[in-house]
């Protein structure tokens, strides 16, 4: 009669059948110009190249006082929540807006890799309209026209898109382009759909930034733009935009941009 598994055998064949996966599937790892000609072509084949989206905007933890002293709003409390808008024009013009329902509206503008702010700046919205416009707004000529484009932006933030790798992404496998390890530079893409997932950089002063791209699943904006737009820095989270609702029809005037 043979003697029942032990918890430690049943882990250690765990891993060993977790280690032959992670070998199966680094086989089939793309190249990083493959993942990224094909998400610009997911994109190209959006039905629509505009797109205003209005949902909750929450700010938390050292952000706080930022967004709150930029947009009138008490800052005494753990999370501060306004309204916001995302405006979408393709290819590359993009505006995020926060709006208190008492107080004050910033927006931070990326115009074909230029910055504009209106109002006092909340640096976190500032990155999250700099990396959805970098990669959401990117519309070319060409699928390889749309790669290089790409591909020049991820290296402006350290990454080096020619190295690739797969990880898992809640429940969603990516591939990882960039230099494997914690800290690393890196642009994430899920495998299914080749969507843009997550961007992890530091900026010129050396704070660690991790925009992450949510959800492409929901009605209201189809793939256009995820349901949801995390901001994390350093180990924080610090920003979550939540779309509610989305015009893909919206005529949006020059002076937006």
């Amino acid at each position: 009669m043979k003697e029942p598994l032990n918890r430690k055998s049943v882990k250690r064949a765990a891993a060993v059948l977790g280690v032959l996966a992670a070998m199966s599937a680094g086989a089939y790892v793309l190249p990083g110009g493959s993942i990224l000609r094909r998400m610009v072509a997911a994109r190209e084949e959006l039905p629509s190249t505009t797109l205003k989206a209005d949902g909750s905007l929450h700010f938390y933890g050292p952000v706080v006082n930022e967004a709150g002293g930029a947009l009138g709003l008490p800052t005494d409390r753990p999370e501060l929540e306004a309204d916001g808008t995302v405006y979408m024009r393709l290819p590359g013009r993009c505006r995020f807006e926060a709006k208190a329902r008492e107080g004050n509206t910033v927006a931070a503008v990326s115009t074909e890799g230029r910055k504009r702010v209106e109002g006092t700046e909340i640096p976190a919205l500032s990155e999250a309209v700099r990396q959805l416009c970098a990669v959401l707004g990117v519309r070319a000529e060409s699928a390889v026209e749309g790669r290089e484009v790409v591909e020049t932006h991820l290296r402006s933030l350290g990454i080096e898109p020619r190295t690739t790798s797969l990880a898992r992404f809640g429940g969603d496998v990516v591939y990882v382009l960039g230099q494997q390890g914690e800290g690393k530079p890196q642009f994430w893409v899920y495998k299914e759909g080749f969507r843009p997932a997550r961007l992890k950089y530091k900026d010129a002063k050396g704070t660690a930034w991790d925009v992450r791209f949510l959800d492409y699943n929901s009605p209201v904006t189809g793939e256009m733009l995820p349901r949801s737009i995390e901001v994390w820095r350093g180990t924080d989270r610090v920003m979550r935009f939540t779309v509610l609702a989305g015009d893909t029809r919206a005529k949006l005037a020059d002076t937006l941009f």
